[in-house]
């Protein structure tokens, strides 16, 4: 490791062992909104060619995930999806103390496509995710039909046409911690390439 760089063991330590939690483990409170404020701060850090800041926030609290959920179950059974499966995003909207959705905003770019600003907003909703988690929180990203239906989407959360969701990070107390899950085996999918 090179001598003049600041290492931070307590980070790599952090990275090597942080876990998401998944949504139905999360209960109130959230944190609040200066605390959220700075946790998207946060997130906004990322590598983002040409400076163009493809993403936005929508803060969902209050009665917000419920009146979501709601729409949830109503849009499902509108695009006849499986009952189970719709039921259960209502449930992941409903019962959250907090959702950030972050909002993907493609700006036009001779020198970021867009594959390169959507890779952007999946650095946003990896890093919203791990700063909830290193400040003590349950964090959990997700997506599924409804990040895609466009009712849901331009009714529900206001998206213009262009927009779409990049992810719901679910934030909220952990109820409990999650156990370890399996972890990719680095040797099978790493090439080393040395010539």
């Amino acid at each position: 490791m090179p001598e003049d760089q600041n290492v931070d063991p307590a980070v790599l330590g952090f990275m090597r062992t942080r876990r998401s939690t998944p949504w139905n483990m999360l209960a109130s409170p959230a944190p609040g909104r200066e605390e959220t404020a700075a946790l998207l701060e946060i997130a906004a850090r990322v590598p983002d060619h040409g400076m163009l800041v493809p993403w936005r926030f929508i803060v969902l609290e209050g009665t917000a995930p419920k009146r979501l959920g709601q729409m949830a179950l109503e849009r499902g059974r509108a695009l006849g999806i499986d009952p189970e499966k719709y039921r259960k995003t209502g449930r992941a909207f409903a019962g959250a103390p907090m959702i950030v959705a972050v909002v993907f905003t493609p700006r036009p770019s001779d020198k970021a496509p867009e594959w390169e600003q959507r890779l952007a907003n999946g650095a946003v909703c990896l890093n919203l995710l791990n700063a909830a988690a290193a400040a003590g929180w349950g964090a959990n990203w997700l997506t599924g039909w409804a990040a895609r239906d466009r009712a849901f989407l331009e009714n529900g959360l206001g998206l213009s046409s262009e927009e779409d969701i990049s992810g719901f990070i679910h934030i909220g107390t952990p109820v409990s911690r999650p156990d370890e899950r399996k972890r990719p085996d680095i040797d099978a999918i790493t090439t080393w390439l040395s010539t």
